[in-house]
This record gives structure tokens, C-alpha cells and sequence, in this order.
């Protein structure tokens, strides 16, 4: 029947008794496949990862002026990596650092909440805050 009709003999289970099999054209079907998952990949969400880098010595209102630029970051649905980047002598400053990275993410705390606590990684110290669900 499937030469007939020039189509392909598809096998759907060959467990089953007697085996199932399907008559249809098994390039198309291998096309619609490949769409729908490529259709599934483009529906998914990305994320998008922004970055904002301040020493441990920040004054205030650089400090503020970088915590209006995370909300409306996080307010769009990306999320915000938060980084103090030590330089020099500054090292010394980690715990001054940790305080500042902490107090980023208690300010933030309506708009995001935090993934982790503050990891150093060699001259940086770094902390990722997701935004907030939705209601």
C-alpha cells in the first residue's frame, strides 16, 4: 500500500503485538519535527544576565545611582549580577565589600531576591539577584 501511494512505512511500536505501523511521507514528518522544536527553542525564555561593578570604597551616590539602574533591570526581567571589583591594596576591604554587596540586596529586596551570598572570586566579589515574580 505505502509504494502505492509512494509514501514510507513508518514503524511506530515495534513491541506491541502486532507491530503498529504507519503509512506517511517520513521526510515531511522529519521537517515538521525539526520546526516544532525550533519553534519550541524561539518560545522559550531567555535570560538575560546585567552586570554592575562598583569598588568597596563606593561613595553613596555613585551606590544610589547603581541601585536605580538594578531596579529598573530587574523591573524588565532580567537579572543583575552584582560585582565589587577590588584593586590593589583594596583587598583588604573584603568584609567592607561583603556589607555593601548584602545592603544591594536588602535595598533591592522588593524588586528581586538574591540566589546566593556574596562569593569572592580572586580580585572580585560577586552576587546574582533574580527578579521578583510577578503577581
Amino acid at each position: 500500500m505505502a509504494d502505492e501511494l509512494e509514501l514510507d512505512l513508518v514503524e511506530i511500536s515495534a513491541k506491541a503485538d502486532p507491530p503498529v505501523c504507519k503509512i506517511l511521507d517520513y521526510q515531511k514528518y522529519l521537517y515538521q519535527q525539526r520546526k516544532k522544536a525550533k519553534e519550541m527553542k524561539s518560545n522559550a525564555a531567555k535570560v538575560v544576565i546585567k552586570e554592575i561593578r562598583f569598588g568597596p570604597n563606593t561613595d553613596e551616590h555613585d551606590f544610589q545611582f547603581k541601585l536605580k539602574h538594578a531596579q529598573e533591570f530587574l523591573q524588565e526581567g532580567s537579572k543583575v549580577k552584582a560585582t565589587i571589583f577590588f584593586r590593589g591594596r583594596s583587598i583588604m576591604f573584603k568584609d567592607q565589600g561583603e556589607k555593601q554587596l548584602l545592603r544591594f540586596a536588602v535595598e533591592l529586596e522588593e524588586f528581586g531576591r538574591a540566589e546566593n551570598m556574596p562569593v569572592l572570586e580572586g580580585k572580585r566579589m560577586t552576587m546574582m539577584i533574580a527578579p521578583a515574580k510577578k503577581k
